[in-house]
């Protein structure tokens, strides 16, 4: 049973910002993630963070999203994509 990726504007803004490449990398990361039967499985859940309940670790890149459910579709809602040093930033 795969999800399904929803990428919203201000994280499709984050990836316009990066260069080519590492957005292609990551946007295959998170098609691989999406892809498991249990994607939570390669996510950190987030202690006392506003945007976003877990986390994907993609290199030095940090992918901020919620989980939602909707009966039997199940919905990865990217909601920020930054570097590391600055993703945890409030």
């Amino acid at each position: 049973m795969g999800y399904v990726v929803h990428i919203t504007r201000s994280a499709q803004d984050d990836l316009a910002y990066l260069g080519k490449r590492t957005a292609a990398r990551i946007i295959d990361k998170l098609d691989f993630f999406a892809s498991a039967d249990t994607p939570l499985h390669f996510a950190k859940k987030l202690k006392n963070f506003e945007c976003g309940s877990y986390r994907f670790r993609i290199g030095d890149y940090r992918a901020i999203f919620d989980v939602d459910s909707r009966g039997a579709i199940h919905i990865l809602m990217i909601l920020q994509i930054q570097h590391r040093k600055d993703v945890y930033k409030i």
